[in-house]
C-alpha cells in the first residue's frame, strides 16, 4: 500500500514529495492524496516540522524555510505592540522584538538562535557555491560563518581545499583499517625509501597533503604497490 501524498488546496505538496516523482517516473495519471486546508504559513510551519527529524533536511535548510515567515513574526511583535501602546505606527522593531522574532524562527526550525543570525549572515556575504556546499552538507554552518570572514574569492579557494581535504579523509578513513584477517602489511620504513626514489626518479609523481589528523598516513597507488612485490623491495610482516 502506497502511503498517501500531503498536499493543501492549492496543490502544495506538503509531505510525500518522493511519491510525487516516482509517479511521474512511472507514468502514473492518478495518486492517492490527503488534502488540507492549510494557509501559506500554516503549509509552511507543517513542512518544516514535518520534515525536521529527516536527516536530507539539515539544518541550513530548516532555517532558510523558516526565514520566509520572518515578516509574519515582525507584524506580529509590532501588532503585539500595538496593542500595548508601545509601537504608535511605527515599522522599526526594538532589539528586544527582534530577539523574540529570531527565537521563533529558531524554535520553528529547531535550531539555536545563533545558527539564525549566522544563516543571515551567510546569505549576504557568503559566495553562492558555499550556499551550495551548505545545501548539500558539505559545509556546516558554523565553518560557513568563518569563511564568510573572507573576500569571496579566498572563500571559494578555501572551499575548494576543504573539498579535497574531506574527500582525501574519506580515503583515508576507507582504508586506515585493514581488512579483518589481514597479516600482510609493507613495512614502513622501505614504504618511505620507496617514495624517496620514486619522487628522484619522476618529480611530482608524489604529492602531500597536510590533514587535520594527529596520526600521519601514507596512501601508495596500486602501481606502486605492485612495483614493490614485483622487485622484493619490502620486508612484509
Amino acid at each position: 500500500m502506497r502511503v498517501p501524498v500531503l498536499i493543501t488546496r492549492n496543490g502544495t505538496i506538503l509531505a510525500g514529495f518522493g511519491c510525487w516523482r516516482s509517479a511521474l517516473f512511472d507514468d502514473r495519471h492518478e495518486i492517492c492524496c490527503i488534502e488540507y486546508a492549510l494557509s501559506e504559513e500554516e503549509a509552511l510551519r507543517f513542512i518544516i516540522s514535518h520534515h525536521q527529524p529527516q536527516s536530507g533536511w539539515n539544518a541550513y535548510t530548516r532555517i532558510r524555510l523558516a526565514l520566509k515567515l520572518e515578516p509574519h513574526f515582525q507584524e506580529r511583535a509590532r501588532d503585539n505592540m500595538r496593542a500595548g501602546g508601545k509601537c504608535k505606527g511605527s515599522a522599526n522593531l526594538p532589539e528586544v522584538q527582534h530577539v523574540d522574532v529570531r527565537q521563533e524562527i529558531a524554535h520553528l526550525a529547531g535550531v539555536g538562535a545563533r545558527s539564525v543570525s549566522n544563516v543571515k549572515t551567510i546569505r549576504e556575504l557568503a559566495h553562492p557555491r558555499l550556499e551550495e556546499a551548505l545545501r548539500d552538507g558539505t559545509l556546516t554552518i558554523n565553518r560557513t560563518i568563518q569563511l564568510c570572514k573572507l573576500p569571496r574569492s579566498e572563500q571559494l579557494e578555501q572551499l575548494i581545499r576543504h573539498s579535497e581535504e574531506r574527500a582525501t579523509n574519506k580515503v583515508i578513513r576507507r582504508t586506515i583499517a585493514p581488512p579483518k584477517g589481514a597479516k600482510i602489511r609493507p613495512d614502513v620504513f622501505a614504504v618511505l625509501d620507496a617514495l624517496r626514489r620514486e619522487e628522484a626518479q619522476q618529480p611530482g609523481s608524489v604529492a602531500i597533503r597536510i590533514g587535520r589528523h594527529k596520526r600521519t598516513v601514507v596512501l601508495v597507488g596500486h602501481d606502486l604497490m605492485a612495483t614493490f612485490h614485483s622487485q622484493r623491495e619490502l620486508s612484509l610482516t
